[in-house]
């Protein structure tokens, strides 16, 4: 037995999914129509022995009703050549009272039981005459018997006739049922042909901008191929995207290494002759080599930042948001000493709690004040604002631990133009009128990459009064319930 499933397995394994669909549901019609005319044959056979048996009984009733009172000895019917409507004879239960001339249907026990009526009337095939014959034996009276018989040839010339006609019809349905198999297979399987040659095509070139065409009709109504296909195409969009902005981020990370990088080999070379370099210009460029290094380090470790794609779970524990932004804002303080920053935590928001990973939390919230206060100009405050928000935006009441939680970082510097609005958080873009100042275009993008991973939002809008505003929004406390926290 376990050959037989080892050799169905590695028939299956060497069958195309096609050829295995087709044969899978030509059997099945097969199936079905061998069942249906083998079901049709017996039908038949019956319904035609069944009127012949009705037609004995018919003339068996006659006969009884045209002797009654006769001599039980009469032979009726010319049986010898049955040109009669049916051959009948009367038989009796004691051998001794037979008539002198032979019986012309055959006699047997059976028969002298019906006769004494210890045995219940019966239908049998019988031969005379070099005929088949179907015989009915009945009582008739008292200790007698009476036996009819019809012709049955047309009966079996009729079912033979059944059986031909329904084995062609059979044969005519097992072609079609191969035919219709593979009709079938070809067209339930032509989205996932078309897929395979997609993926293919795709493995063979490497681009991911193909896509595979699926058939017109309303997305409700596709079948479970169909969908499969559109999911592929889904995916390969998502993948064209990722590819995409892979490139993007190496050919963009590749533009801004060059100059740091030459730089640090410029300061290196100069540092290689330091015998001719007097102490202050070997200091100047010890300083600048410093400088680059720390530059290239902190490039390095945004791009290694920006290519995780979510944050590890072991991190995660409870932050007390209100708190890391204090530690925040008086950090930022010391960074930024001629710049004023004004922090304002609302009572419902002091001691709001959200799972997340603090020093990624705090990179965030470090790369929105240092932007703010790069574009303030000296002495003009940087407003930082901590609150509580209920559904659609409306405030929550005070210590009632509900709702969301809004940070609002706002500056009072030239705001952000209308055309740089949408980009302000690609990676490495920097707008014209950042371009002369230091930083590489890449703290918006992982401040944002930093909220998504969190299960925040990062916004960017125009402040009322001038400046720009940057907007924090983390969700109510019960969506992120069922994140992983680090065991205490």
């Amino acid at each position: 037995m376990s050959g037989v499933r080892g050799l169905g397995a590695r028939w299956r394994r060497r069958r195309p999914l096609r050829t295995r669909m087709a044969l899978a549901a030509s059997a099945a019609v097969a199936l079905v129509a061998v069942g249906v005319c083998t079901a049709a044959f017996f039908v038949i056979r019956y319904e035609l022995l069944h009127q012949l048996d009705l037609s004995l009984t018919q003339s068996a009733t006659r006969v009884i009703q045209a002797n009654r009172g006769e001599d039980p000895q009469v032979v009726a019917g010319e049986c010898r050549y049955l040109s009669a409507p049916a051959c009948a004879q009367i038989v009796p239960a004691d051998p001794a009272a037979d008539p002198a001339e032979p019986y012309v249907l055959p006699v047997s026990a059976p028969v002298r039981e019906v006769a004494e009526g210890t045995r219940a009337p019966y239908y049998s095939n019988v031969h005379r005459f070099g005929q088949p014959l179907r015989m009915l034996t009945t009582r008739f009276g008292d200790g007698q018997a009476l036996q009819v018989a019809l012709r049955a040839d047309p009966v079996d010339k009729g079912v033979r006739q059944a059986a031909a006609l329904l084995a062609a019809v059979g044969a005519v349905g097992v072609l079609l049922a191969g035919l219709l198999g593979s009709a079938v297979s070809r067209t339930g399987l032509a989205p996932v042909a078309r897929l395979t040659a997609t993926a293919e095509r795709i493995a063979s070139t490497r681009d991911p901008r193909h896509r595979i065409e699926l058939p017109p009709g309303p997305p409700g109504r596709q079948d479970e191929v169909t969908r499969l296909a559109a999911s592929f195409n889904t995916m390969l969009s998502e993948l064209e995207q990722s590819v995409t902005s892979q490139r993007r981020l190496v050919a963009d990370a590749s533009h801004e290494l060059r100059t740091p990088l030459t730089a640090l080999r410029a300061n290196a070379e100069l540092l290689a002759r330091g015998d001719r370099l007097t102490p202050t210009q070997r200091a100047r460029a010890s300083g600048a080599l410093e400088r680059g290094i720390r530059e290239v380090t902190g490039l390095v470790n945004d791009l290694i930042e920006l290519a995780r794609d979510e944050e590890p779970l072991p991190l995660l524990e409870d932050v007390h948001v209100a708190e890391m932004t204090e530690h925040a804002v008086a950090l930022a303080r010391t960074h930024w000493p001629h710049t004023p920053f004004h922090l304002e935590v609302e009572p419902d928001a002091v001691h709001a709690v959200r799972p997340g990973v603090p020093a990624r939390l705090a990179r965030l919230l470090t790369n929105l004040l240092d932007n703010a206060a790069k574009f303030s100009p000296p002495g003009t405050p940087v407003e930082v604002t901590l609150g509580a928000y209920g559904p659609g935006g409306s405030a929550v009441a005070s210590g009632s631990g509900a709702g969301g939680l809004k940070l609002t970082v706002r500056d009072h510097g030239p705001g952000i133009p209308a055309a740089d609005l949408p980009h302000v958080f690609d990676r490495f873009y920097r707008a014209q009128s950042a371009r002369a100042l230091p930083g590489s275009g890449l703290g918006l993008a992982m401040a944002r990459h930093i909220a998504r991973a969190h299960g925040a939002e990062l916004t960017a809008g125009a402040a009322a009064g001038g400046g720009a505003l940057f907007t924090l929004t983390f969700g109510p406390e019960e969506a992120t319930a069922s994140v992983p926290k680090t065991p205490e």
